[in-house]
């Protein structure tokens, strides 16, 4: 699916407009270098090529960021709070059985709001190249796991059970999408209830994939438009 290009402050009709000399804002600086990560690598985001692609002066940068490594530090903030907090903040969502609680993990999948997958591969990218990335990362990725394996615990899951049991799914999610297979939405969604049965060993109560469903296809439907 194609991502849809960040528009710009002063391009957006529903924003407040600039003042003064203002042309761009600090998350038009953040959301063109996110888009340039994502799409070519942080070797690319460079304060002279973000300002010419958003045909302003280098100069402007520096109202927001004192340089290159302030931007790139705020680029990994962002991932955080979005990917990392997504996903726990999914896991930890109070749920009557272990496969509601599955299918609210799997709203991530659908919303970029609580996960960007293209942003964690850049991420994961990045981090071959850095060792403080990969550090970051590393803790990331505990932190998304300890968060899974905890709501399997929740629904009465040995420790050790619980904590592969997290491992399949996370992985699973992570490499669903490096495969890109291409696969439609509906036959997706389609596939919940035995991927539920995969993951958790139960079945879905009634309403509970038809209640994710509805949310993805949502969600799916707003990005196509």
């Amino acid at each position: 699916m194609a991502r849809s290009k960040p528009v710009l402050h002063r391009d957006d009709p529903d924003a407040e407009p600039l003042i003064g000399n203002i042309k761009v804002t600090r998350d038009d600086w953040l959301n063109v270098a996110m888009d340039v990560l994502i799409s070519d690598g942080v070797e690319q985001v460079k304060v002279l090529a973000l300002a010419e692609r958003m045909a302003v002066s280098r100069s402007s940068f520096y109202w927001y960021f004192k340089s290159r490594q302030d931007l790139l530090d705020a680029l990994l903030q962002q991932w955080e709070q979005t990917n990392t907090v997504g996903m726990v903040s999914m896991a930890e969502r109070e749920a009557p059985t272990i496969t509601a609680a599955i299918c609210n993990v799997f709203r991530c999948t659908a919303n970029s709001d609580l996960f960007n997958t293209a942003l964690d591969f850049a991420v994961r990218d990045w981090a071959r190249r850095s060792g403080p990335v990969q550090s970051l990362l590393d803790r990331s990725d505990q932190r998304r796991m300890d968060a899974l394996t905890r709501m399997f615990e929740r629904y009465d899951y040995p420790s050790f059970e619980a904590s592969i049991r997290a491992k399949v799914l996370y992985y699973m999610q992570l490499g669903y999408d490096v495969a890109r297979l291409n696969e439609p939405n509906e036959e997706r969604v389609g596939s919940v209830p035995e991927y539920l049965r995969v993951f958790t060993g139960r079945d879905p109560m009634p309403g509970e994939v038809e209640e994710f469903r509805e949310y993805a296809m949502q969600h799916w439907a707003r990005i196509s438009a």
